[in-house]
């Protein structure tokens, strides 16, 4: 009897003894004979011109190595591409020090080198740099008012991305003759990621392999391979990345950043290694940023609710650069391609801009843009809903996606799923723990409780169409994965993804161990080596198992079939009649004969003349993946019930309550855990993290104590509930799991805390969801 199947299983997770233990090795551990320590001096002005910088008194510091500008190391910039016209995209260079010019506070625009991390900062403050100021640019509103100062003289009215993707003929009279138009408004605030472990990289050159080796936490070990190599102008088989264990990354990694660069060129240039670890001062104000959007939304209902059109124009704040490689188009083409996400949206017109501002550069942050747009589109159902006396649930069921495949107004096929399912079983699980009660008792005792939904789905397994579509000039798209099984019969696996905390080395053995009949014990995962792994495009878009799981699938099925051909073989037998299980090759034909792994891999390496001549010696199998249609979507309705105090005005949430379809978990244990952080970071995103900037440009959160970010206490236990829809398009069913907690949660947080104030009729439309405002809102005073 073959033994139970691991894919679909809470098995534990392979990682956990290493990390658990103190076993693990990240960046900061990493400790090489002669090592410096890099620190950068950075901009202390939002926009100005640079008119010196001198490091004079900075290398006669004590324990001060070497101190270096931009002229020093003449690098190259990095330039992130989209292949749109200058009226849709505007390109602007990110030198990796700056030149003649800073355009936010903490640009770097010096690296000190020391003997240790405190003569560093020494270092730091001996700098001097002075500047000739400019006015900074620091909101949408200063950004695109005539005449404003420019932040890069090539973007006219501080303007990188304005594309209007989607214009339905005749939409104008569709909202016109409409029997309700309904608008929303909306703001969000901007977010820092916060990986546990912030940015760093240790470098050193190889003498023996004349090669620059890169120890860097980062989820793209490839695409900094490829911007290092070009900035220091080196060939790129003269730069290895090597990605040890990573504390966090939720896309704030997956950007090339400068320092990492800048770090790469001071060992290159010194021949000893370096080490950069960024503090979390840095981490806050100067890292990649994200969310800052500001939508417009306008949509036309029918009397029985059903949405006749969506007509949204939408802004988003990228700072002051483009990031590498996805450009400062990521955020308003994510939006302006996905917002009617699960809905029936018959007419759509939308446009999308980027601008660019004196603040630290937004990069990919969890969910990118969705959480926004499921926000405001979960809005606009919800006034909706008020306006034509309906309920709240039911003007969901009416407009949700039902017959699949559907092909949507943004000419996006959506792959079968089950919105309705999850919606109306979410409602029923809020219903049957009685909330709809406790409700209406908290109302007749004056208290505020209020139950709020979302529905979305998350697109997953973009492959590279979906992302030609943006016109990239970076195509991520494709997976490569090689599985090699030794003479012992255990396997090694390798994918060009890049975990960072989502078990990878769990779920790839469990994909493998399930193909070829083996234990798990027996993989073993390698992944973050551009020397090791052929190519990949690391993680990021849920892409891990949907595209990496699908190739790793696909190159141990071809290892599989060696093994079959050498066992058949032997047997003269047709390969078709022999079973891979218990790590053996049994027959299927009724004999009992069998050949363990260890004895399949002593012919295929030590007994080479065993083998047929169409066989090659050893065991190894590639494979890669793609995939070339829309993608596939995950989807989930949250559930949340929260009660607002009127004394203080702060938001509880009593209960959260998730419904979620991936198709096939993998580890259902580890999906949940992706479900619970994920809505974490979305109800940190509803009603607690925020970075502003005074008129000058400098950032308000350089410390926690400035930076409110939700504990333990805050965040509530998640009931969460599978439903699964196999997807027909990857490998093993399954669909991506990693940001849909943070795609639901802060429309369910703010629709709850809605329907809480609905006795005040007072509707919030930005996040976060401040004490402050529910205060005012509690107590009918006029909101900002």
């Amino acid at each position: 009897m073959s033994r139970r199947k691991l894919v679909g299983r809470s098995v534990a997770r392979c990682e956990d003894p290493r990390l658990l233990s103190g076993r693990g090795r990240f960046v900061d551990d990493i400790a090489l004979p002669g090592m410096l320590h890099a620190q950068f001096v950075r901009s202390t002005v939002a926009h100005g011109e640079i008119t010196s910088v001198d490091l004079s008194a900075v290398r006669k510091v004590p324990g001060v190595v070497a101190a270096f500008t931009a002229d020093d190391l003449e690098l190259g910039d990095i330039t992130a591409q989209l292949g749109r016209p200058l009226s849709e995209f505007v390109p602007t260079a990110m030198p990796v020090l700056a030149r003649d010019k800073v355009r936010y506070v903490g640009e770097p625009l010096a690296v000190v080198v020391a003997r240790d991390a405190y003569a560093a900062e020494d270092g730091l403050e001996a700098a001097r740099v002075t500047y000739t100021t400019l006015p900074p640019v620091t909101s949408e509103e200063t950004a695109l008012a005539p005449g404003a100062p420019l932040v890069h003289a090539e973007a006219a009215r501080n303007t990188l991305v304005d594309v209007s993707l989607f214009a339905t003929d005749g939409i104008d009279e569709i909202f016109a003759n409409a029997p309700c138009v309904v608008h929303v408004e909306t703001r969000t605030g901007r977010q820092n990621a916060l990986p546990l472990e912030t940015r760093g990289a240790v470098a050193h050159w190889d003498d023996r392999e004349e090669q620059l080796v890169l120890h860097t936490c980062t989820q793209i070990p490839h695409q900094v391979r490829t911007v290092a190599a070009r900035s220091l102008r080196l060939d790129e088989r003269a730069v290895r990345v090597v990605v040890p264990d990573m504390g966090g990354g939720f896309g704030q990694k997956c950007v090339v950043g400068r320092e990492e660069i800048a770090a790469a060129a001071a060992a290159l240039r010194l021949r000893r290694p370096v080490k950069w670890i960024e503090d979390r001062k840095d981490a806050l104000s100067a890292s990649f940023l994200a969310r800052e959007q500001h939508y417009k939304v306008r949509a036309a209902f029918d009397g029985d609710g059903r949405i006749l059109g969506l007509d949204a124009d939408v802004v988003c704040d990228m700072g002051a650069y483009s990031c590498y490689p996805f450009t400062a188009g990521i955020e308003p083409l994510m939006a302006s391609a996905e917002m009617p996400g699960v809905y029936k949206v018959p007419a759509y017109r939308v446009r999308g801009r980027a601008i660019t501002t004196n603040k630290a550069p937004t990069g990919p942050y969890r969910g990118v843009s969705r959480p926004q747009y499921v926000m405001v589109v979960e809005r606009i159902f919800e006034r909706a809903a008020r306006e034509l006396g309906l309920d709240a649930v039911e003007i969901r069921r009416r407009n949700l996606i039902t017959d699949f495949p559907y092909t949507g107004v943004n000419n996006i096929t959506y792959d079968p799923g089950s919105y309705l399912e999850s919606l109306n079983l979410c409602e029923r699980l809020v219903k049957d723990e009685g909330w709809y009660g406790r409700q209406a008792a908290a109302t007749a005792e004056g208290r505020h409780i209020g139950i709020g939904y979302a529905c979305f789905s998350e697109r997953t397994g973009y492959g590279s169409t979906a992302f030609a579509q943006r016109k990239m000039q970076v195509v991520p798209g494709f997976d490569i994965s090689e599985v090699r099984m030794d003479t012992s019969g255990a396997v090694t696996v390798t994918t060009g993804t890049m975990s960072h905390g989502q078990s990878h080395e769990t779920t790839m053995a469990q994909i493998v161990a399930d193909e070829l009949g083996l234990d798990m014990a027996k993989v073993r995962l390698h992944q973050g080596d551009t020397d090791r792994i052929t190519y990949g495009f690391g993680t990021f878009a849920s892409r891990s198992v949907t595209i990496g799981g699908s190739a790793v699938r696909l190159a141990a099925a071809r290892l599989g079939d060696k093994l079959r051909a050498i066992a058949a073989a032997r047997w003269d037998i047709d390969p078709g009649d022999v079973q891979l299980t218990d790590g053996a090759a049994r027959r299927g034909d009724g004999a009992s004969d069998s050949l363990t792994y260890e004895e399949l891999a002593d012919i295929a390496y030590l007994r080479a003349h065993l083998l047929p001549k169409d066989i090659e010696p050893g065991l190894t199998a590639a494979a890669t993946f793609d995939v070339f249609n829309d993608g596939t979507f995950s989807n989930a309705t949250h559930g949340v019930v929260v009660e607002l105090h009127r004394g203080t005005g702060q938001v509880e949430i009593l209960r959260y309550v998730c419904v979620e379809d991936c198709g096939v978990a993998i580890n259902p244990q580890v999906v949940e855990g992706q479900c619970r952080g994920g809505i974490a970071q979305g109800i940190a995103g509803a009603l607690f993290e925020q970075v502003t900037y005074d008129e000058q440009g400098e950032p308000s959160a350089t410390s926690f104590m400035d930076y409110k970010v939700p504990t333990a206490h805050e965040i509530p236990d998640v009931l969460i509930h599978h439903l699964e829809t196999p997807s027909a398009f990857t490998e093993t069913g399954a669909k991506g799991a990693g940001e849909g907690g943070t795609i639901g949660a802060p429309a369910a947080v703010l629709n709850a805390v809605n329907d809480a104030l609905r006795a005040t009729g007072v509707e919030l439309d930005n996040t976060p969801v401040t004490p402050e405002t529910v205060f005012r809102a509690l107590h009918l005073e006029a909101t900002s």
